[in-house]
């Protein structure tokens, strides 16, 4: 097991990372101090794979259980949903000493920690994130949001976790299409923030896309301790974690458009993250040598990297102009400067589009 701890202070929180860890989930719970009922949030498919061993766990560290379902999908990640979870903690009485257990994806993580951060005004939660892009993305940080019929995650709050445990077991279900989403944030982190490490995701896409496990925990492990830095540095998103945002202003528009249906969200963040280079390159801060490096990252992970033909960037805009990051009717947007390095610059919707599109819009590559 490898532990990576998130250091905030008094809200410091370890994830812990290994094989087989879901049986030790009570040990290590109680190795934190949380004590309480425990709501374990989840959808169907994943409940039916994971919760009958988790609350075994919990039940042999003396904890008293119930279990929330909700849909899959991240069209479900709603109010709608958010108040079924509600429901459930009335009527079994739930009192501020309960902990919620996000048992999922990155939907279940991000509305269980929403409904833990306003329930009672904040109950405690853990994160036992069982996709890729969960683990190295949406359990570490507190940020919980639901959807709004007009954007992603306009509706939410920072709430830190108390413990996240990745069982990379859990992977090994995943389909091939929800692994390759997780890429999406794997490869980003690598961009932002670490050359190195996009040479080692250059050198071993070959073994992380067949899901060698050595290779997929070390991925997992050094993206959570280059989010953990990020978040240590700034927790509530004032400046240097919207660098965390890179390919998610135009990736959550894609969202957006398509209705939360037609791409997973790391698939949107993967073409988000091509414009994204493309318009750094269009700004003189990324080589045309680099911008090629990134996207061909990007394919051979499996992922799609160009907006499709049927989608007009004008179609994006509204989107865009709802950013969260947007202010006076600008958007913070995070630009690649050279593998490894940011920069900020402030950009209307329009002028994303305007930008994007006086570059051509490349062709399909076979």
């Amino acid at each position: 097991m490898q532990t990576v701890t998130v250091n905030l202070g008094q809200r410091s929180y370890p994830i812990e990372l290994g094989e087989g860890l879901l049986s030790r989930v009570g040990e290590l719970m109680k190795a934190q101090g949380i004590g309480g009922r425990v709501g374990i949030v989840s959808n169907p498919p994943v409940a039916d794979l994971y919760a009958e061993e988790l609350r075994e766990s919990l039940r042999e560290a003396g904890y008293e259980t119930a279990l929330v379902l909700i849909p899959e999908g991240e069209a479900h990640k709603n109010t709608a949903s958010l108040g079924s979870i509600y429901d459930a903690l009335v009527e079994h009485r739930f009192d501020r000493s309960a902990t919620l257990i996000a048992l999922g994806g990155g939907v279940i993580g991000d509305i269980t920690g929403f409904a833990a951060a306003t329930f009672l005004r904040g109950v405690g939660y853990v994160q036992i994130p069982t996709t890729l892009l969960a683990q190295v993305d949406a359990s570490v940080g507190g940020k919980t949001a639901v959807n709004h019929d007009q954007g992603k995650n306009l509706i939410g709050a920072f709430h830190q976790p108390r413990l996240v445990v990745i069982d990379m077991k859990t992977l090994r279900t995943l389909p091939e299409r929800e692994f390759a989403a997780g890429m999406a944030e794997v490869i980003k982190h690598a961009v932002i923030q670490d050359a190195g490490y996009f040479g080692f995701l250059e050198e071993e896409m070959d073994a992380l896309a067949r899901m060698e496990a050595a290779a997929v925990e070390e991925a997992v492990a050094v993206s959570c301790r280059i989010k953990a830095a990020v978040v240590e540095q700034d927790e509530r998103e004032e400046d240097r974690r919207a660098i965390l945002n890179f390919g998610h202003t135009i990736g959550h528009a894609l969202e957006a458009f398509t209705g939360y249906e037609r791409f997973l969200h790391g698939e949107a963040v993967a073409i988000g993250m091509i414009q994204a280079a493309a318009l750094s390159a269009g700004q003189g801060l990324l080589s045309a040598a680099e911008l090629e490096r990134i996207e061909t990252l990007v394919r051979r992970a499996g992922l799609p990297w160009r907006i499709p033909d049927d989608i007009a960037l004008e179609d994006l805009v509204a989107g865009m102009a709802l950013d969260k990051k947007s202010h006076a009717g600008k958007i913070k947007f995070v630009l690649c400067e050279g593998i490894g390095s940011t920069r900020f610059q402030w950009f209307s919707a329009t002028e994303i589009v305007q930008e994007l599109a006086s570059r051509p819009r490349p062709a399909p590559k076979r």
